[in-house]
């Protein structure tokens, strides 16, 4: 991560330098160098403010975990897709509770709520840190988790409907089938990946400064780990829950629009209501799981400012626009118009850059919201997911320094999510 932090913050300022040589001074217009300088001010306050703004949902959803969690729900859940998650992470005992969260984290992405799903990741990374042996490091469990979690399934793009329905589309909806196939394409190309890349990329010895930073999270309950395996549930109940799951993608392709406004509040009372039949005192037991929230939010913020600044720096530096020029002549024959390439390039590295794009392109006239380019834009929205975000949050919130291949993994699932987009849109929309 320390390469990649300094090679962006260099690329900026090579290139601001570069055209601050040039500048003719005038009134009133500010220089590269103060518009670099202004944009990492920005970016640096927006990353405390998207922080302080996560602690709410955070505060919401870890409480509700925590009553999942006495429940037994995220044991029943990794019980029933034991098989599976098995098989993807050997180094995870099954009856561990990282399995149920990274479950829920993982479902939560697939219905396309955002930043509710948030709560569920940092939870499991804090799970999987319990079982890492050299603190700061990452786990290939971790790498496989995070690959997965910035190319997950969307079966819901629930607020790219809702920009689109709002930017006058005939058919809000129409997106569910494109990001459907280009998020199956981006998660079996993330999960490869991992598996891959892990082979070139050895743990390394234990970092003694790593190993003697507090982790609140693993002290908190080392009894926790001492559960008796319960085992998996017989294999024709595996198979029928994955049905269940399986018959929910036509489902949101036919009545997604009427099902999205109640996922939020059904979560909120489906958790509530299992935690009061198996005897939880829910109230004590969301509010102990709600303290997490606030901890954790000022944790990420000094992670989440070195990400954001050094993006920051990126955009205002011009750098991105060269980079567009550059590229936009050769990705527009194979089906990537160079209004839609700011799109793929920012979605990685900026979810509110992506999202700006996103909305000048089809609240654009000449272009709008059922256009090539503009299911393709919003497909691209829903199906790829701003990855030095995720990188920055999660493995800030159990301060993991060194990510070893996780960013290779994700950015390939990134790469093929962008393809298969442009692949899909090109055959159902040109």
């Amino acid at each position: 991560m320390n390469g990649i932090f300094f090679g962006i913050v260099l690329i900026a300022f090579v290139a601001a330098a570069w055209r601050q040589f040039s500048h003719v001074p005038v009134d009133g217009v500010q220089s590269p160098m103060e518009v670099l300088s202004a944009g990492m001010i920005s970016s640096a306050s927006g990353a405390v403010e998207l922080a302080l703004g996560l602690v709410g949902v955070m505060t919401l959803f870890l409480g509700l975990m925590k009553v999942a969690e006495a429940g037994g729900l995220l044991v029943i859940i990794a019980r029933l897709i034991r098989p599976l998650m098995t098989r993807l992470f050997p180094e995870v005992p099954p009856n561990h509770p990282a399995m149920g969260a990274m479950i829920l984290n993982l479902s939560a992405n697939a219905l396309g709520l955002g930043n509710a799903a948030t709560p569920f990741g940092i939870r499991a990374m804090q799970e999987l840190d319990k079982l890492n042996t050299r603190p700061g490091t990452a786990t290939n469990s971790m790498a496989l988790f995070l690959a997965i979690n910035t190319s997950s399934i969307t079966l819901l793009p629930t607020g790219v409907i809702a920009i689109r329905a709002a930017a006058g589309s005939a058919d809000p909806a129409a997106i569910l089938p494109t990001t459907l196939f280009a998020t199956v394409c981006a998660t079996i190309a993330a999960i490869t990946a991992a598996l891959i890349y892990k082979r070139f990329s050895a743990l390394g010895p234990v970092d003694p400064a790593a190993a003697a930073m507090e982790r609140p999270w693993v002290a908190d309950d080392p009894a926790r780990e001492a559960v008796d395996d319960p085992g998996a549930y017989p294999l024709w109940v595996s198979v029928l829950a994955l049905g269940a799951i399986i018959a929910l993608i036509p489902a949101t392709i036919v009545w997604g629009r009427v099902i999205s406004p109640w996922i939020i509040p059904g979560l909120m009372m489906g958790f509530l209501l299992f935690g009061v039949l198996r005897g939880v005192r829910i109230y004590e037991v969301f509010v102990d799981g709600a303290k997490d929230g606030f901890q954790v939010a000022l944790r990420i913020i000094p992670y989440l400012v070195a990400i954001l600044v050094a993006v920051g720096m990126f955009r205002a530096s011009g750098a991105m626009d060269v980079m567009v020029n550059l590229l936009g002549g050769l990705t527009s024959r194979v089906g990537l118009p160079p209004e839609a390439l700011p799109m793929a390039l920012l979605r990685p590295l900026s979810g509110s850059g992506a999202y700006g794009v996103m909305a000048s392109i089809i609240n654009d006239p000449a272009i709008g919201p059922d256009s090539y380019v503009g299911y393709l834009v919003t497909t691209l929205q829903g199906s790829t997911e701003t990855t030095f975000y995720v990188l920055a949050v999660y493995f800030g919130a159990v301060q993991i320094r060194r990510i070893r291949h996780t960013l290779a993994a994700a950015l390939t699932a990134d790469v093929v999510a962008v393809a298969a987009a442009v692949a899909i849109c090109s055959y159902l929309f040109l």
